[in-house]
């Protein structure tokens, strides 16, 4: 069983991230879910933008890198949201990774992909932030860089529909999701 990453959305360390990571925990896999912010979560979209720029987006990044700089190369980084484009920023510098795991957002760059890559994506259906056309071109890319891609999408969930925490929440389709993820993570 791989090692796993886990990082957060723009809101934080929230305790739909560490319940994530403890259902993956339950399956057998060793999970780390690295605090990007370093300070406590908060509670809307718009707090968690503020704090982003207040922190910065290279800070996020290097405290991404120093989460895996230990962990094993085979190690799926994974990601919600904001942390979905974080793990697919990281690819490129751990060309060994297991697979790639999003959760509510696209990420990765088609010239980090190699050949045969697991990559799984979650999304809601419509995204506000996933546009459609978008999402096709990023999807025919990662294909045509080889990617073993995978889409997933839940129509009517909103964005982070696996967070009971924000109005977004989607019972059945956080459910069908983990269904796809444990199995994901069970292949590596």
């Amino acid at each position: 069983m791989p090692s796993v990453v886990l990082f957060h959305s723009v809101y934080g360390l929230r305790p739909a991230v560490l319940a994530a990571a403890d259902r993956m925990r339950a399956a057998g896999h060793q999970v780390v879910t690295p605090d990007l912010y370093g300070v406590p979560p908060v509670d809307t979209v718009e707090d968690g933008f503020a704090l982003l720029e207040k922190i910065g987006r290279d800070v996020v990044l290097d405290r991404a890198r120093d989460a895996v700089d230990e962990l094993p190369a085979r190690t799926v980084l994974a990601g919600m949201s904001m942390g979905a484009g974080i793990a697919g920023a990281l690819l490129a510098e751990r060309p060994e990774t297991a697979g790639l795991l999003l959760l509510h957002g696209s990420g990765g760059s088609p010239e980090a992909v190699r050949p045969g890559l697991p990559v799984q994506l979650h999304l809601a259906d419509p995204d506000q932030y996933e546009p459609p056309d978008e999402l096709d071109e990023w999807s025919r890319a990662m294909t045509a860089a080889g990617a073993a891609l995978e889409v997933f999408r839940y129509p009517g969930a909103g964005h982070l529909f696996t967070d009971p925490d924000v109005p977004d929440h989607d019972p059945a389709a956080t459910e069908a999701a983990w269904a796809r993820v444990r199995s994901f993570l069970d292949a590596r």
